[in-house]
C-alpha cells in the first residue's frame, strides 16, 4: 500500500508539450479551442447539451481533461445517445464536470500530484508509470493546449464519477459487514444515503473484532441503539473532506459532537489511537477513509451523546482542494 499522506508521488517524467501555432495574439476559450480542434465534436455536443457552454466560456481557470471523439465513441451508441437527452442533463453534467478542475494546472503540475478535486466535487485519480499519465482509467495522450481561460489535456477515455452512495460503496468493498450491520442496527443506512456530503471514517470487521468479546453483540441490542447511533456517528464529518485537508486541519468535529485529531506519525497517519489503511475512497455523496480500530468517543453513553439522527438535518459544504496532491490510493 501507498504511504499514507507522507510521500508525494515525484515523477520526472515531463508531458510532451503540444505546439498549437498561434493565429492571433489571444488565445481562444475552452469551447472555442475545442470546436476548432475538430477533435472533440461529441464533447461539444456534450456541453451544450449540459448547458456548460456559458461556464466554461466563463472567466475561469479551468482544467479539462478532453476526451476525444474516438474516446466517446467506446461508449455503446444507446447509452451515449441517452445521455444527451433532455431527460439525463443532470447526470451528464455531473460526468462533465468531473472531467473539469477549478484552477489552471498545467503539466508540469499535474505529474506531481496523486490526484486531484473536480468540480463536480469528487476527485480523479493521477498516476505517472512507464512513461505515461493517467487520470482515473484514461491515458494523457496531449497536454498544455493553452486557452484564453485555462488549458486542455486530452485524455483517451471517458472517466466516471462514483453513482454509488457511502453504503454501496461501503458494500461492494466486503470489509465492512459488521459497521453496515451497526449502521441498519441505529437505523442510520438511509442518512448515511442522503444528498448531503459526508465523510466516514470506516473500521473494517477485524477493526470490530478487536472490541471486548460481546461488546458487538450488546451493542446492537435494540436497548442500545442511542448508544450504538453515537458511536457511529463519532466516525462521520459533515462534507467531503479528503486526506490532505484532513491533515492539514488537524482535527475535524464529527456529527456526534466530538471532535477527532488527524496527525502524522513518521510513515502513518492517525485518525485518534486508529491508523489510516486506505483514503479517499470516494461515493457519490461523500468519502470514505478506512481505519484499523473503532473509534470511542470520550463518553459513548446516551446521557452525554448527540443522537446519530441529526445526520439527516447536517448541512455542511465540502472541504476541497482542487490543486491538492493525493497521497493514498481507493
Amino acid at each position: 500500500m501507498t504511504r499514507v499522506f507522507t510521500s508525494l508521488f515525484r515523477a520526472t517524467l515531463c508531458f510532451g508539450v503540444v505546439s498549437i501555432a498561434a493565429t492571433t495574439t489571444r488565445a481562444a476559450d475552452i469551447v472555442d479551442t475545442a470546436v476548432g480542434a475538430g477533435q472533440f465534436n461529441t464533447l461539444v455536443a456534450a456541453v451544450k447539451a449540459a448547458e456548460l457552454v456559458d461556464t466554461l466560456k466563463g472567466e475561469g481557470p479551468f482544467t479539462v481533461f478532453a476526451p476525444t471523439d474516438e474516446a466517446f465513441a467506446a461508449i455503446p451508441k444507446k447509452d451515449l445517445e441517452a445521455l444527451l437527452k433532455p431527460g439525463a442533463k443532470d447526470k451528464l453534467t455531473g460526468i462533465l464536470l468531473y472531467h473539469v478542475v477549478p484552477g489552471k494546472v498545467t503539466a508540469e503540475q499535474v505529474v506531481k500530484l496523486n490526484g486531484a478535486t473536480t468540480a463536480q466535487g469528487q476527485r480523479v485519480d493521477i498516476a505517472v508509470a512507464d512513461d505515461m499519465v493517467m487520470v482515473d482509467k484514461a491515458t494523457v495522450v496531449k497536454t498544455d493546449i493553452v486557452c484564453d481561460n485555462g488549458v486542455i489535456h486530452v485524455i483517451d477515455a471517458v472517466i466516471l464519477p462514483e453513482s454509488r452512495t457511502l453504503p454501496e460503496v461501503a458494500t461492494a468493498a466486503k470489509s465492512f459487514g459488521t459497521l453496515l450491520a451497526a449502521a441498519k442496527a441505529a437505523g442510520m443506512v438511509e442518512a448515511l444515503s442522503g444528498e448531503e456530503p459526508l465523510t466516514v471514517f470506516a473500521p473494517t470487521d477485524e477493526a470490530f473484532a478487536k472490541l471486548p468479546a460481546g461488546t458487538v453483540a450488546n451493542l446492537l441490542k435494540p436497548e442500545n441503539k442511542d448508544q450504538l447511533k453515537a458511536i457511529l456517528a463519532y466516525h462521520v464529518v459533515p462534507g467531503r473532506v479528503y486526506s490532505t485537508d484532513a491533515v492539514e486541519a488537524g482535527t475535524a468535529k464529527t456529527l456526534q459532537g466530538g471532535s477527532v485529531n488527524i496527525v502524522v506519525d513518521g510513515d502513518a497517519a492517525m485518525v485518534n489511537d486508529a491508523n489510516l489503511l486506505k483514503t479517499d475512497i470516494d461515493a457519490s455523496n461523500g468519502v470514505i477513509h478506512v481505519i484499523d480500530k473503532v473509534l470511542l468517543p470520550k463518553d459513548s453513553g446516551q446521557s452525554s451523546t448527540k443522537p446519530a439522527s441529526d445526520i439527516q438535518h447536517v448541512s455542511a459544504p465540502a472541504t476541497t482542494c482542487p490543486s491538492a496532491a493525493r497521497v493514498s490510493h481507493r
